[in-house]
């Protein structure tokens, strides 16, 4: 007697394809997918702020050798750069606003403090054609740039996942994964309103 092949295994292959294809739909891999691709993007705004706070440390060691008499300016850049590189906002706490709130007033705050400081390098004509403190200019300037354009694609992440975490049907496997929308980079009103001036003139 040849035996049949049960009538049920059809039936469980399509039904678990079926599945597969549900839950691909929904988000199980999607949603994880730009979840990384948001923390990736965080990493680099990390990034760019701490080179930023690195040249700050070779700028205050610059001004101060030709400045000596700035020592309160220089002493609040280096308070708040030491303020700003000690928040440190980890990959999960990035759906915690206050967390990464905190990170951007203490970024602001820095960012106003050099602004300070800038602005008082035209009353030192030496200190404005030192090579030292030219090529440190246009290292900062660079940076400030690199920040904005890592603020810009982090939050275009954050704005992707979002989307997927909050609109069906992948809101079904960001709940099964228990996923939380993440919170998009803002500048502070200090930051918004005092960016530092990088333009020393000739």
């Amino acid at each position: 007697m040849i035996p049949t092949a049960s009538p049920r295994l059809p039936l469980r292959t399509m039904l678990a394809a079926f599945c597969l294809l549900a839950l691909s739909a929904c988000g199980i891999n999607s949603v994880p997918t730009a979840e990384e691709a948001a923390k990736a993007r965080w990493a680099d705004v990390e990034a760019q702020y701490q080179r930023r706070a690195d040249l700050v440390g070779n700028l205050v060691a610059t001004v101060k050798g030709a400045a000596r008499h700035e020592e309160e300016t220089l002493t609040r850049v280096t308070e708040a750069r030491a303020r700003a590189t000690s928040i440190q906002v980890s990959a999960e706490d990035l759906n915690d606003p206050a967390k990464v709130a905190q990170f951007a007033q203490a970024q602001g705050a820095l960012s106003q403090s050099l602004g300070r400081l800038l602005a008082t390098v035209e009353a030192y004509p030496d200190l404005k054609v030192n090579q030292n403190f030219l090529d440190l200019q246009s290292q900062l300037e660079g940076t400030e740039n690199r920040i904005s354009t890592a603020i810009i694609k982090y939050n275009e992440s954050v704005q992707a996942y979002n989307v997927l975490v909050r609109t069906f049907p992948s809101m079904i496997g960001a709940t099964i994964r228990g996923a939380k929308p993440m919170t998009p980079y803002k500048a502070t009103a200090t930051n918004a309103q005092e960016a530092p001036k990088v333009d020393f003139g000739a």
